[in-house]
């Protein structure tokens, strides 16, 4: 059986208006380090507040590479993003939570290069969760036999779970296994991985239930045109 997904469009993620216009005439900011590479000479802060001690409310990423700072208002900066410098491509990949609350954590990635004449930052890549999703849709199953529940990618299993909730009258009969509201990722090497947990429905319950699920990952393979593939599917 197919897999469902929790998400039904796009993640909307919008500034509010206020920050919106304090960070259009903000003179000075308050930058944390969420990633230093001395190395490279790259460095990745979250602002978490502009002039005069206004609150971005989890807005605000600035990129520095050598002299270049480039701000990115708009990327999320809380849930403690996570980020890693490519040297060999000159590439950044940064993570930034767009969903959060009891049992949802769902991350956006993106990959950034820099100009070869002044070292601004630009995204070249965003990895949206709606269609991350989807991808991961398309090739995951599962199945059910008692308590026991076995996940698949492209038919081969990697990874099985024993169901040990027994107070919500058992496992939802039509739409068991859903993926959407935990979706994260292993910068590790610079060979992102995204990883998800399934969540479990049951015939009583309002919300899924991870506490028995493995945390699956797929690695991330991106084409020339901006499109990508999963593959190489496995149990953390």
């Amino acid at each position: 059986m197919k897999v469902n997904g929790v998400l039904e469009e796009p993640v909307a993620d919008k500034m509010p208006e206020q920050v919106e216009k304090a960070f259009a005439t903000a003179q000075k900011v308050h930058p944390f380090e969420i990633m230093n590479d001395s190395a490279n000479n790259v460095c990745v802060f979250g602002i978490s507040e502009l002039d005069g001690g206004v609150s971005t409310e989890g807005y605000g990423v600035m990129v520095n590479k050598n002299a270049t700072s480039t701000t990115f208002s708009n990327i999320r900066n809380s849930r403690q993003p996570k980020a890693f410098y490519d040297a060999e491509s000159n590439s950044l990949w940064l993570t930034s939570c767009v969903m959060e609350g009891t049992g949802t954590n769902v991350e956006q990635l993106y990959k950034m290069q820099f100009g070869s004449d002044n070292d601004s930052a630009r995204i070249v890549a965003t990895f949206e969760p709606f269609q991350m999703q989807q991808k991961i849709l398309e090739q995951m199953s599962y199945s059910v036999k008692g308590e026991q529940i076995k996940l698949y990618a492209n038919g081969v299993e990697i990874a099985s779970a024993q169901n040990t909730v027994t107070d919500m009258g058992g496992l939802d009969a039509e739409q068991p296994i859903w993926v959407g509201e935990q979706i994260s990722y292993d910068l590790g090497n610079g060979q992102p991985r995204v990883c998800f947990v399934p969540g479990v429905k049951f015939t009583t319950g309002l919300v899924l239930t991870y506490d028995d699920m493995p945390t699956l990952s797929a690695s991330i393979d991106l084409k020339e045109d901006g499109n990508y593939t999963l593959s190489d599917f496995k149990a953390e």
